[in-house]
């Protein structure tokens, strides 16, 4: 099973959390990784704008991305959320097969 890193930025904390939380609880991510905040700076409807963000690192599979990028939209506060998928090339073969063990839909 091909496992993939999504990332996306949240405003706030609470939001982290949320997103974070359901995706693991509904095991569509074996893992989500919330990092400290980030400066963003960015350009949205044609102004240059700078806001702080909360990085998710969220580990999962290409069977599961459908339903993710469906439940980050569903929960994310802004419009246009980042949500970019980039696949896992090689890593430990162990956890590899954990993530896939765990994001298994029932």
């Amino acid at each position: 099973m091909e496992t993939l890193l999504i990332l996306t930025n949240c405003p706030d904390e609470e939001s982290a959390n949320a997103i974070a939380l359901a995706l693991v609880e509904s095991k569509l991510a074996a893992c989500v990784n919330i990092l400290p905040r980030v400066q963003s700076i960015y350009r949205w409807q044609g102004v240059v704008e700078s806001a702080t963000e909360i990085p998710l690192f969220i580990k999962s599979t290409v069977t599961n991305y459908p339903a993710l990028e469906a439940a980050i939209r569903e929960r994310h506060p802004y419009d246009v959320p980042e949500i970019i998928a980039l696949p896992i090339q090689a890593g430990l073969p162990a956890y590899l097969n954990w993530v896939a063990a765990e994001t298994v839909q029932s």
